[in-house]
């Protein structure tokens, strides 16, 4: 199983995030380093453990408010072994084509961004599937965005994330039975959980049922995942994104 380090982008820097209150949320504290600085953070975070993938919330970009599109392809261009995928509010095809333009190889297209399939398909025409993530969100338990993204497995591609926005930030633990549910209706594809790790424990538990990869944040800043952990989980396993960063 992977681990994937989360930064949420707002206002140029790096903030923490709890239950996807986004108007609430402040800039991370972090054990790791000091500041909130986007390049000192994911430098912190390599420095814990050589992660090869790294999830990007631009939550400007998600509420329409600018984007940190040269911040993200600053990353990039430092880190170009790291396959950095980006969550930036992507709703047509136009907004997928400026983030490629920009330099960024990585998508993911959220569904409570979207009115309709068609940003997704045009995402997996202009990237491929093995660049395209679709991040199935949720909130207190009511999909976001069309149903028919949630409901026709078919439409997905081989990468989704069950992105429970409540659990974010929550220290309530991973929503280990929806993560197991996508994974049963679309078997083969690689299901990332996203929201509530607290520790070792949740770790193994998801790692137990075949969860492909994990997103992780406040766990990693206070510590409560060290380098050892991480290690454990990590070793010997294909890197989350390696295949698309080295296609």
């Amino acid at each position: 199983m992977d681990i994937v380090p989360v930064i949420d982008l707002l206002g140029g820097q790096v903030v923490h995030a709890k239950r996807g209150e986004r108007d609430r949320y402040r800039p991370i504290e972090s054990a790791l380093t000091t500041g909130s600085a986007p390049q000192d953070i994911v430098a912190a975070l390599l420095a814990l453990q050589p992660f090869r993938a790294c999830y990007v919330a631009d939550l400007d970009a998600i509420h329409g408010h600018g984007d940190h599109r040269s911040t993200v392809a600053a990353l990039q261009a430092r880190w170009p072994e790291i396959a950095f995928w980006v969550d930036a509010g992507l709703a047509t095809a136009d907004d997928c084509r400026r983030w490629l333009d920009a330099g960024l190889r990585h998508l993911v297209i959220g569904s409570e961004s979207q009115t309709d399939g068609a940003t997704l398909e045009a995402a997996l025409a202009l990237a491929g599937d093995d660049r395209v993530a679709l991040s199935l969100d949720v909130r207190r338990g009511l999909p976001l965005g069309p149903a028919a993204l949630h409901e026709e497995p078919a439409r997905w591609p081989r990468r989704v994330i069950a992105m429970t926005l409540d659990r974010v930030g929550s220290g309530e633990g991973p929503d280990l039975d929806r993560i197991a549910m996508l994974a049963a209706r679309r078997p083969g594809v690689r299901v990332w959980g996203a929201g509530g790790v607290r520790d070792a424990a949740d770790l193994d538990a998801l790692a137990a049922q075949g969860t492909d990869a994990v997103l992780v944040a406040s766990a990693l800043h206070d510590r409560r995942l060290d380098a050892g952990t991480l290690a454990r989980f990590t070793a010997g396993q294909r890197p989350a994104g390696r295949e698309a960063a080295d296609g």
